[in-house]
């Protein structure tokens, strides 16, 4: 196996990181708008730092505000599709 379909996360390295064209996305940056998106698979590059996204969870956008961390990672890494599980305790008298 190489190096770079490892650090690729399994996608053909030929192939390059996945990604989509936002039309708006200097715009955004410029007067500080989320850009609402349901591209989960996206990987977020360089350029998007500082950029807020909505990203759909499948019922609701979830904000998530870009930093130089995760960069190289995928935009539903960060909105998260699952709700915490609890059991209700009953007060019993």
């Amino acid at each position: 196996m190489w190096a770079t379909a490892v650090v690729q996360g399994g996608r053909s390295a030929w192939k390059g990181p996945f990604f989509v064209a936002f039309p708006n996305l200097k715009h955004a940056l410029e007067n500080n708008i989320a850009i609402k998106t349901q591209a989960r698979a996206c990987t977020i590059l360089p350029n998007f730092i500082g950029i807020r996204f909505l990203v759909h969870n499948g019922k609701d956008y979830i904000p998530v505000t870009v930093t130089q961390d995760m960069v190289g990672h995928k935009l539903g890494e960060f909105a998260i599709t699952r709700k915490r599980f609890t059991y209700k305790q009953t007060k019993n008298k």
